[in-house]
């Protein structure tokens, strides 16, 4: 069931889409019953294993279990690393059965960077806050709305369990691309949204697709 559930990730993706994940990642259509471990993972990858990422890897592992009801496809998890600024590549999806991984800009939102530092300062889950909120989302539906290509979001856990109410999803903006941040020195901020840069969106709604595993955090 899992190997079928893995094609079919890529499967129900609009062409354009599943082909810019498959050259982004070398997606594999199928996945092994049992996944390298986040240790092995980050071997693969060739980072230290202590990095904030591959403590967020074991955070991903583990929610991937808690929310094991919800979340069909275990083949990639996405992981936005928010202790890191918004210059870095911190949004990191990662192939579990390959080993490998490709990062991208992201933003975050306004409300949890008042004083646009550069740095996420605090989450927040509150209506209105037009803050990033941490926490497990699944990834949702696929959809074009006001930013172009998007794709909605499910809140899994109390500390962002307002996702729909608040419309934190996954779109794209000029502020995220590498040309604003070689000016300006940071991405844009959103209103709490994952906000990529628009050349790249169809790579990374391709590449998450629904159904997958979304953590948002900061060691």
């Amino acid at each position: 069931m899992r190997h079928a559930l893995t094609g079919l990730g890529l499967g129900c993706l609009p062409p354009a889409m599943a082909r810019a994940a498959s050259e982004a990642l070398s997606v594999p259509l199928g996945a092994p019953s049992a996944p390298p471990a986040p240790d092995a993972v980050m071997a693969m990858m060739g980072l230290p294993v202590k990095t904030s990422v591959g403590l967020l890897l074991e955070r991903a592992r583990a929610a991937l279990d808690t929310h094991s009801d919800r979340i069909a496809l275990r083949d990639r998890i996405a992981i936005a690393d928010f202790a890191a600024a918004s210059n870095q590549h911190r949004f990191h999806i990662v192939d579990l059965a390959a080993g490998k991984a490709v990062s991208y800009l992201v933003a975050h939102g306004l409300g949890s960077d008042p004083e646009h530092s550069g740095y996420l300062r605090s989450f927040s889950n509150e209506p209105n806050s037009q803050a990033t909120s941490e926490g497990a989302y699944l990834t949702g539906e696929l959809y074009d709305g006001q930013h172009g290509a998007s794709m909605r979001l499910v809140g899994l856990d109390p500390t962002n369990n307002n996702a729909d109410i608040r419309a934190i999803v996954v779109h794209s903006a000029p502020y995220v691309s590498e040309d604003h941040v070689a000016v300006w020195g940071k991405a844009g901020r959103s209103n709490g949204c994952f906000v990529f840069a628009p050349h790249l969106i169809a790579q990374v709604l391709g590449l998450i697709g629904p159904g997958r595993l979304l953590l948002s955090a900061k060691i």
